[in-house]
């Protein structure tokens, strides 16, 4: 079992049960329930790269401002929609311009 990304409690207690040894001796070494053992090496074997879906670029409210900011509407004018400051608004048209020039 591949151990990236895992924490040093999940490596050692992955590492005792590979070892043969059982969840009450490790629950015992860590202080833990039986119950806690048994889930962290559950989810140990749950993958964690994902689905290999991308996630969505931008959210909703990035996308809304682009728009209304492609129609020419001002920040002013937009963060009296969002009831934010304008700061606010250019702020988010930033994130969503440089997500857009992301790899």
């Amino acid at each position: 079992m591949a151990d990236a990304g895992f924490t040093p409690m999940e490596r050692r207690m992955t590492r005792l049960a590979e070892e043969g040894l059982g969840e009450e001796e490790i629950a015992r070494r860590f202080r833990r329930s039986p119950g806690f053992v048994q889930r962290v090496l559950a989810l140990a074997r749950v993958s964690r790269r994902g689905d290999g879906r991308r996630p969505q670029a931008l959210r909703p409210v990035e996308r809304r401002v682009l728009k209304w900011r492609a129609e020419g509407a001002s920040p002013s004018d937009i963060a009296t929609r969002f009831r934010r400051h304008p700061r606010s608004i250019e702020q988010i048209e930033r994130m969503a311009r440089y997500k857009q020039s992301a790899p």
